[in-house]
């Protein structure tokens, strides 16, 4: 009865190691070509990961698992989109984590559906692109789903106490 016991803790400990190597990638990788917040959101992403047992963290190659974050990060925050700042390649990135197009995209698809993440997903949007997304801000009253800009300051202000919709004065800081 032991050994599954110990098994389950070498394997949670395993993937926590992994976790780290694979942050220390996307870190390296977003101070060197994009930026701390994009860091930030990375680490977020991986940390959730981490506690997802079927992520399988500590299957495959930690430099694919790092190249999908941030190939899955892009895709919430438009990365690929040259309006943007930072603005990177697909093509470039691919080259950038050594990891070929497919391998970015196949593992990145697996995290955002196991994770269900989509674009311009509240938890891992940059802050620039948090305050224009509307899916931030809808938030349910009396069973009517509203915008909750359009609330009373005071309504607004229990909101975000209870986190529900961004303080992005708080952000900012």
């Amino acid at each position: 009865m032991g050994a599954p016991r110990n098994h389950r803790l070498s394997a949670t400990a395993l993937a926590r190691t992994r976790a780290e190597d694979i942050a220390r990638l996307t870190q390296g990788f977003c101070a060197q070509h994009l930026d701390a917040e994009y860091g930030e959101l990375c680490a977020k992403l991986i940390g959730r990961l981490a506690r997802k047992r079927s992520a399988s963290l500590e299957r495959g190659e930690t430099r694919v698992w790092a190249g999908a974050v941030l190939y899955a990060i892009g895709q919430v925050n438009f990365l690929f989109d040259p309006t943007q700042h930072p603005h990177l390649k697909f093509d470039d990135l691919s080259r950038l984590t050594g990891v070929s197009k497919s391998a970015l995209a196949t593992r990145a698809r697996a995290i955002m559906n196991l994770l269900r993440i989509m674009p311009l997903e509240p938890e891992y949007c940059r802050r620039k692109l948090l305050a224009q997304n509307p899916l931030a801000w809808m938030v349910e009253v009396d069973g009517i789903v509203v915008d909750a800009r359009t609330l009373p300051s005071e309504v607004q202000t229990q909101l975000r106490r209870r986190g529900l919709i961004p303080d992005l004065d708080c952000a900012d800081a």
